[in-house]
């Protein structure tokens, strides 16, 4: 749990469904190039022959069909379980030792959008706990998309590992299992409360504070329970006595104190801090400011000292990983964490009682994912360290050497280690066939669990593999991209292109099937887009991750100057320089981030892309920004709010001439919808064509599949009409 201020643009305009985390500078150059690349683009635009388009040989349905793994943990029994959603149909299956034949064992067979998240294991792996249903808003309603007249609400369930019939705990998230596996401690209202397995168990809440209340941890003898309270400028980490019926806080201050550990002992607890920051801003680019630091306090007396402290520079902004632990307590008395220092997000060991950090992942590449083994020493983690464009699994312990445990051209993901402590099950995916779950067992290459899962007219075949390529953006950067070519391409022949962008920013397509929920439905519509005909290019412009430090906070993007405007330009030329590209017909799409920069392309560039798709996009980042940061405010911040304008797509809406389609969910918790409400007002008045779909209740990250086929399908639809005829 980051402080609000910090957290907030990092995961703001993703799209799938981390929910919320957080993210100035300089030019205008951007402006110039762009007006100079579209008169040479219109200047270029030449004659080009109609291609006849390929035959359907699949459909959007048939694409979307494969269950998307989610959730994936693991029991000191060895049994794992993980969440399937099968079209809108969300189910939790688990496997056990040594066969790992999966089975499924909760069954929810209506596309009703209620999510299930946050699995955990009672401690003798006979129980799984969950969640069912989605947080609330800022007004507190509960994600409710198929606008079920009887509402929503959020709570935490239970099931027998080896089946049964699920029964609701009690109303809550952030389910936390006691040590002895006798109660849960969750959030619930305005409270951390408690309560009892039995069927007529009474929850009692344990502390009522102030803030926003959340990463709840046990210590591991059970007497104690830590968490952070986050009061919007500031946090704390508390520490509550369960016999003394007391809260004590750890070391209070004025900076943002988040992800409390136990010590093995019980006795400690480390913590980041964040020094104070009271210029709000997001999406702007943080190379560097005061650096963060671990502490590590007494729980008797809540006095601290520091046993880390980033450097100056590189780093000394905090770069948090995916992962339950942001900072890993290990048996053998060193703290793990993510650290930026060379440019690279990797892991760092430190003794706990203060010394000098030893990295444990050497190499040009980023650590990702990341989890402790039950042994309380071994770290598995995913990194694209051994090919960019990827991800392979590897594991280390704090003072070891990391080894690296897959190779090849698979993207593997959410490594947890079995109760034995030597398989690993994972989820992975590749370019044919998407994400499922499987097992690494000790002398034996990894297999696929629950095959029987797929479904029998899933296309894997008639798919394609993306090509990795580079391209030069408007100012000469190199960006990475996918390139999809369609099979049957002949010799002069030249297609429509639609070029993809992703959201985020904090986002990074691959050449597979997307370990995200929202990119595996994006890489579908690439793939069902290729099978029409259409050359598709995936661009993972600069500010997204995969490429280091200064790639991800490059130089003034977004609402500092949206240089990834550059690449996007760029995309268009390299499209309409390629000798299989009909120049005449490029068109964008993408979601949240992607949609913003789509909407960018049609107002600056409109004799450059013919047509897009923005779903969900932001048009204006001075009412952007505040919909992640309340306390920004472009009255006081002038300057910025200035520029913030100027780097949105309605500071350029004269230039707008393409057709677009705008798709939105009214419930959109990420990018508000009065975004897509004031832009179709504008387009209204300068008469340019526009389309809408509309979603009712749905958030950002739509939750039922009809929503997504729906929206996929008006997609392709629109595309083809306006490029493809």
């Amino acid at each position: 749990m980051l402080p609000a201020l910090r957290r907030t643009a990092r995961a703001a305009l993703r799209g799938p469904v981390h929910t919320v985390e957080k993210p100035l500078i300089h030019t205008r150059l951007h402006l110039i190039l762009g007006c100079a690349v579209v008169l040479l683009a219109q200047g270029l635009l030449g004659s080009a022959q109609t291609p006849t388009m390929s035959r359907q040989p699949f459909t959007i349905d048939q694409a979307l069909s494969a269950p998307f793994p989610t959730a994936l943990v693991t029991a000191r029994t060895g049994t794992i379980a993980w969440v399937f959603n099968s079209r809108g149909r969300r189910s939790i299956w688990v496997a056990d030792p040594p066969e790992y034949n999966a089975r499924q064992v909760t069954l929810y067979d209506t596309d009703d959008g209620q999510d299930l998240t946050q699995l955990a294991f009672s401690p003798d792996g006979r129980t799984v706990l969950f969640v069912r249903g989605g947080g609330p808003n800022r007004r507190g309603e509960s994600p409710n998309p198929s606008s079920d007249p009887a509402g929503a609400e959020r709570a935490i369930w239970m099931v027998p590992a080896g089946g049964g019939v699920p029964r609701k705990l009690v109303a809550g998230s952030d389910p936390a299992v006691s040590p002895d596996g006798r109660s849960v401690a969750f959030l619930g209202g305005d409270a951390i409360s408690v309560i009892g397995f039995e069927p007529d168990a009474t929850a009692r809440p344990i502390v009522r504070a102030r803030g926003t209340l959340g990463s709840l941890r046990w210590s591991p003898d059970g007497t104690r329970l830590a968490f952070v309270s986050d009061r919007g400028s500031h946090s704390f980490v508390g520490v509550h006595d369960l016999a003394a019926r007391q809260v004590r806080w750890m070391d209070p201050g004025v900076d943002g104190d988040f992800e409390p550990t136990w010590s093995p002992d019980s006795r400690h607890v480390a913590f980041g801090r964040i020094p104070a920051d009271f210029t709000p801003g997001a999406f702007t680019p943080e190379r560097e400011g005061p650096p963060w630091s671990i502490r590590v306090a007494d729980v008797m007396t809540g006095a601290s000292r520091e046993a880390f402290r980033a450097s100056a520079g590189r780093g000394s902004v905090y770069r948090e990983v995916v992962g339950d632990q942001q900072f890993i307590w290990t048996a053998d008395g060193h703290l793990v964490f993510a650290w930026e220092r060379d440019g690279w997000t990797h892991l760092y060991a430190v003794p706990a009682s203060g010394g000098s950090p030893r990295l444990l992942t050497p190499g040009d590449g980023e650590v990702e994912h990341v989890s402790l083994g039950l042994d309380g020493r071994t770290i598995v983690y995913a990194s694209n360290q051994s090919d960019l464009s990827r991800r392979d699994l590897w594991r280390v312990t704090a003072t070891g050497a990391p080894e690296r445990l897959t190779t090849g051209a698979m993207v593997e993901w959410s490594p947890v280690m079995t109760g034995d402590g030597r398989s690993v099950a994972y989820l992975r995916s590749d370019a044919r066939n998407p994400a499922r779950p499987a097992i690494l067992v000790p002398g034996s290459a990894g297999r696929d669990l629950a095959l029987g899962a797929m479904p029998p007219d899933f296309p894997a075949a008639a798919l394609v593999e993306p090509q990795v390529v580079t391209f030069e953006a408007a100012d000469g950067m190199r960006i990475p991209a996918q390139l999809f070519l369609p099979a049957g391409l002949g010799v002069g022949e030249r297609r429509p292109a639609v070029i993809f962008l992703h959201g985020g920013s904090r986002r990074q397509m691959l050449p597979a099937w997307h370990y995200g929920s929202y990119y595996h439905h994006a890489y579908a519509l690439n793939q069902y887009l290729t099978s029409r005909g259409f050359v598709v290019l995936s661009v993972n412009f600069r500010s997204g991750i995969g490429y280091g430090l200064e790639f991800r906070e490059a130089l003034g993007y977004g609402a500092a100057g949206a240089s990834e405007f550059n690449d996007v330009l760029g995309a268009g030329l390299y499209l309409r320089n390629r000798p299989d590209v009909d120049g005449r017909r490029i068109g964008l799409w993408g979601g949240s981030y992607g949609g913003y920069l789509t909407a960018m392309g049609l107002s600056r560039a409109s004799s450059l892309f013919a047509a897009g798709v923005d779903i969900h996009g932001v048009h204006d980042w001075t009412n952007g920004i505040r919909n992640f940061v309340p306390a920004y405010d472009p009255l006081i911040q002038v300057e910025a709010a200035r520029l913030a304008l100027q780097s949105s797509p309605m500071a350029s809406l004269d230039g707008w001439r393409s057709p677009v389609l705008l798709i939105h969910g009214d419930d959109d918790r990420n990018v508000a919808f009065t975004e897509t409400g004031r832009l179709v007002e504008q387009l209204r008045r300068r008469g340019v064509e526009h389309e809408l779909v509309i979603f009712p209740d749905e958030v950002h990250s739509f939750l039922l599949h009809r929503s997504w086929r729906r929206a996929l399908e008006a997609a392709a639809d629109f595309l083809e009409r306006r490029l493809a005829q």
